[in-house]
């Protein structure tokens, strides 16, 4: 699926609430929250997020996947808990995430399923079902781990084995995580259009805001692109979870243990920074909005302290 059909698809189930006169959005949405429907109920929040959300029909396929996993725990919840959807006591939103939290939920799980039932009472709340706001005050427990203690990059030695166990098509997937430092959305929206071997680039349909960037290719992802060439549509294809699962199937075959496909594009900041890049050259390679974002290469990329501890 191309990301414009994508787009279309989100606004044209958006209008089939808003193009509701407003007594029947809200007897719909106060419907689904009685008979606790997840599949309307979730309907609604994406309909709210896609015509009153900050990313719009930009949002990404990822964030809408977690948001609804987070609305259907929140209903799960709320059925053994005897939650009033649309009149919760001020406390229950404290208290679903108090319950995460204690069933050893990561804290990211936590936040992401927070923001999830987040936008499914605001999209009550514009339905006119509630005037409630369980979450308004509920914060998640602080997160401790530091950020670069988490989601480690691949060491070398696994993505050269990566690369060594690979096929063609799977090679080309590891390299434009770990060469191009790619997203899993941006991967699968790759096209063949979007190649330009001659200038040794790529277009690259960012996965988070929906801007494109152009950037540099590794000379073995451009070999790896040219084995391939010579074909029209999308490089690798299928969804985020498909490549997910494609690259899992890799490492084990390789006997590489399996850190998620983000950790390729982790190795690759790591590795520019590594190489003695800037980090604003890494900012650029990789699309980061902040900086900020990029700092953590730096703290990954430092082995001085081990190499010391080595020599005693």
């Amino acid at each position: 699926m191309t990301l414009d059909v994508y787009k279309g698809e989100l606004v044209a189930r958006a209008r089939t609430w808003v193009d509701l006169p407003l007594d029947e959005r809200r007897r719909r949405a106060v419907a689904a929250a009685r008979d606790r429907d997840g599949e309307a109920l979730w309907d609604l929040t994406e309909a709210y997020m896609t015509t009153h959300g900050s990313a719009g029909a930009r949002v990404r396929p990822h964030t809408l996947r977690m948001y609804r996993l987070g609305v259907r725990h929140w209903l799960a919840y709320g059925n053994t808990a005897a939650v009033a959807l649309l009149n919760p006591t001020p406390d229950a939103g404290a208290l679903y995430l108090r319950s995460l939290e204690a069933s050893g939920k990561a804290p990211s799980t936590a936040q992401v399923y927070l923001a999830g039932v987040r936008q499914l009472y605001r999209a009550l709340r514009w339905a006119g079902a509630t005037t409630a706001d369980p979450f308004l005050d509920a914060r998640p427990a602080r997160d401790k781990t530091a950020p670069w203690d988490k989601r480690q990059p691949y060491p070398e030695e696994d993505v050269q084995k990566l690369l060594g166990a690979a096929t063609p098509e799977l090679r080309l997937l590891v390299l434009l995580g770990a060469h191009a430092g790619l997203r899993a959305s941006e991967i699968v929206a790759l096209t063949w259009e979007d190649v330009q071997l001659d200038a040794g680039t790529l277009r690259v349909r960012d996965g988070k805001g929906g801007k494109a960037r152009v950037i540099n290719l590794s000379a073995s992802l451009t070999a790896a692109l040219a084995a391939l060439g010579g074909k029209t549509g999308l490089v690798i294809g299928r969804s985020p979870e498909a490549a997910r699962l494609r690259l899992k199937t890799l490492c084990k075959q390789a006997g590489v243990a399996y850190r998620g496909l983000h950790a390729l594009r982790h190795y690759n900041g790591t590795r520019i920074v590594r190489a003695g890049l800037s980090l604003e050259a890494a900012a650029q390679h990789l699309g980061h909005a902040s900086i900020e974002t990029t700092r953590v290469y730096a703290k990954w990329s430092d082995d001085t302290l081990k190499r010391e501890l080595g020599r005693w």
